[in-house]
């Protein structure tokens, strides 16, 4: 019973990982036989590329405190929100937030762009020219001042995905008893009641949901580029997964890229180490 999943997960999962970090000490351009070059990558990818440094670090380092973690908070604070309403408003708006995650990044992105045009005819400048706040359009998608903010608005509002729902549904099964026992305990309010009984109860779906904000957050790509451009002017929202992009699939220097995907891959699981020991059930 354990084959297929084994097998599933050898070949899409633990193959390519192990082959990335093979690569990554190599100098391969997928056509030659892969040259090993050592640490040369990785040094270069810390002390030669200014690119990474200064703009491919700063971005997603942003997006990710931003979406990730403050998605998260909203993620928890509108979840908490709908699990005082009745099931069918409860449905309804959960439906409603939850549906733009489904949405890809491309038709996020041509939605988005259609709010962003950079001349008249955009909904925004269209709505701040008529009321009185600009004289003449901007134009958004090319200003860098207002390239990552765009992308950290749209990551927002697609953020509410399966960590969102698995919060809810978690709030919704916190046992009623807890409550009436830590009111006889001393707790006097719903933010005590949040702080004392709710969260330690549904640590497994906090859990879940750190992890799913930790990996969406570092790993948007799809709307950086298709809003912004690959790569964006000036570099403005270039993100490191759009980085490893430029690098495997248009410059087809697969080892530098891999370097990179380790760097990605060793952010991401110390991370979720770090969630893992935050949200440990010590029962």
């Amino acid at each position: 019973f354990v084959f297929p999943y084994a097998a599933v997960f050898t070949v899409f999962i633990l193959a390519p990982v192990i082959m990335a970090v093979i690569l990554s000490f190599t100098n391969f351009n997928a056509i030659q036989k892969p040259k090993f070059v050592g640490f040369l990558n990785y040094i270069n990818l810390i002390t030669s590329d200014d690119v990474f440094m200064k703009y491919v670090i700063p971005n997603t380092v942003k997006y990710a405190l931003i979406v990730g973690v403050g998605g998260y908070v909203l993620a928890f604070l509108l979840a908490f929100g709908l699990a005082n309403l009745p099931k069918i408003p409860r449905t309804i708006f959960a439906l409603i937030l939850y549906s733009p995650s489904m949405t890809t990044g491309v038709a996020m992105a041509v939605l988005w762009k259609i709010m962003f045009t950079g001349d008249q005819t955009g909904y925004l400048n269209s709505w701040l020219m008529e009321i009185g706040i600009i004289n003449e359009p901007i134009i958004w998608l090319v200003n860098t001042n207002y390239l990552l903010p765009i992308v950290i608005i749209i990551g927002l509002w697609s953020s509410m995905g399966v960590g969102f729902l698995s919060i809810l549904a978690g709030l919704l099964n916190v046992d009623e008893a807890l409550y009436e026992a830590a009111a006889i305990d001393g707790v006097k309010n719903r933010f005590q009641e949040m702080l004392y009984v709710t969260i330690p109860s549904m640590k497994p779906q906090m859990l879940f949901g750190a992890i799913n904000s930790i990996v969406g957050a570092f790993a948007v790509f799809d709307v950086a580029t298709a809003v912004a451009g690959m790569p964006s002017p000036n570099y403005a929202a270039h993100t490191i997964v759009a980085h490893l992009y430029d690098y495997a699939f248009t410059r087809f220097n697969m080892g530098y890229a891999s370097s990179v995907a380790m760097v990605l891959f060793l952010i991401t699981f110390f991370l979720g180490r770090l969630c893992m020991r935050l949200f440990h059930d010590e029962t």
